[in-house]
């Protein structure tokens, strides 16, 4: 059997780090990016250096990520899936409050580096009929308040995987929209500036989503026969549910 080679963005932490391991374990080989080359060594160091390549820049930086395809080792080359995990979201404030540099390094991250991203790396995925896995939110369907433009930015990434289905129809690849609810990693603390008390409220009694359970989720959906493409997949955890409208009364 061959062995196949998937990339991950957002690597250092959270879902990214769960699916290295997962992927890794089930015998791919994982190319792991991220911003925090200590983490990503650790990895590294974790799996072996024949079964993880990491490469340590930021996504926004297309410069630098140019450069991470083209020096990628022969054994790496060739991928046969994306897995468009890294992205963030700063600041709870309502719109009118918002940090307007917050809300340029949400979308600058979550909207043009996955793009960037993923242009780059299309034409290999169609020559290997690969597939791409996009991590979404529910934020992109329900909005919330100081959801804004983090919310917006989600919905991109759903949209986004689907008119990619349709651009790419005939080709064979598979494109999935991954949309997670509560999930319990560093989002909160990335979110609030280290705020460990918020993050530690948030998830209280809830039984959140874990990080293994989105990896494991991703390595199903990798693994199915390639004449099946999940379009869109919303997870949350049952203790969650949508909430109900707001009404202003004067």
């Amino acid at each position: 059997m061959t062995t196949k080679t998937v990339w991950i963005t957002g690597a250092t932490a959270g879902f990214g780090a769960a699916t290295v391991a997962r992927f890794v374990a089930g015998g791919w080989r994982v190319i792991a990016s991220g911003r925090r080359a200590e983490r990503l060594q650790a990895l590294v160091d974790a799996h072996g250096a024949d079964k993880v390549h990491a490469v340590a820049f930021d996504i926004r930086d297309e410069a630098a990520l140019r450069a991470a395809v083209a020096g990628l080792p022969a054994d790496f080359a060739d991928i046969d899936l994306l897995v468009n995990n890294a992205g963030l979201a700063l600041g709870t404030a309502p719109a009118q409050q918002a940090d307007l540099a917050q809300w340029r390094q949400m979308i600058d991250t979550n909207v043009t580096a996955l793009a960037t991203m993923t242009h780059l790396l299309l034409p290999g995925l169609i020559a290997r009929r690969g597939a791409i896995v996009n991590i979404s939110s529910i934020a992109g369907s329900y909005p919330y308040r100081g959801g804004n433009v983090y919310g917006g930015t989600k919905a991109f990434v759903s949209q986004f995987s689907q008119n990619l289905r349709v651009d790419l129809h005939g080709t064979g690849v598979r494109v999935t929209s991954i949309e997670p609810g509560m999930a319990e990693t560093e989002f909160t603390l990335v979110r609030t500036g280290g705020n460990q008390a918020a993050s530690d409220q948030l998830y209280a009694g809830a039984c959140p989503i874990t990080a293994g359970d989105i990896a494991d989720t991703i390595w199903w959906i990798a693994n199915l026969p390639p004449h099946l493409n999940i379009n869109r997949l919303e997870i949350m955890p049952t203790s969650q549910s949508a909430a109900g409208l707001q009404v202003h009364r004067d």
